[in-house]
């Protein structure tokens, strides 16, 4: 092997160690059955509500169609995840960004219990700032002035031009 060949071995090595080292650990086969089984509880609950809300026909689509669509796409793949995620080694053990997860997620829920009380415009500010701020680590001045300018744009477009009607305080 020749004094090139074995410096890229050498250099590919390394790299290989500092990316392990900056991985966290594999969470391991029950983690991706318990990820499998949220999925498919969700995927069920999607199903039986838009089957509430009526799917309709083809050429007169009710309101729960695409949800149901949506919710058949989310099962199917739970439980493809349940019969081959034990083999996967790309999960990751809970950790820091875990929780990151969560705090995104409960401010989604968030968002969607404030929208028809309060109007769209103040969880929509919220939504933006936390996610930009918290979330995305960005300054504070910056999460502010875009927080703000999307919701002014969101309000201006949808409210203004389009003329739909969202959930507003005034």
């Amino acid at each position: 092997m020749s004094a090139d060949q074995e410096a890229l071995r050498a250099d590919q090595e390394a790299l290989r160690a500092e990316q392990a080292e900056d991985r966290p650990p594999h969470a391991g086969p029950w983690s991706q059955l318990g990820a499998a089984i949220v999925a498919g509880l969700i995927g069920a609950g999607g199903l039986a509500g838009s089957l509430a809300l009526g799917l309709g026909q083809l050429t007169q689509p009710g309101p729960g169609l695409w949800p149901f669509v949506v919710s058949v796409v989310v099962t199917v793949l739970s439980v493809v995840l349940a019969l081959t995620g034990r083999h996967g080694t790309d999960t990751e053990k809970f950790s820091r960004a875990s929780v990151l997860t969560a705090v995104a997620v409960v401010s989604l829920v968030l968002f969607a219990v404030l929208l028809p009380v309060i109007g769209f415009e103040i969880p929509s500010l919220l939504l933006a700032f936390v996610w930009l701020r918290f979330l995305g680590k960005e300054s504070w001045l910056s999460s502010v002035v875009i927080s703000v300018g999307t919701v002014a744009a969101f309000y201006a477009l949808f409210v203004l031009l389009l003329q739909i009607p969202l959930p507003r305080l005034i």
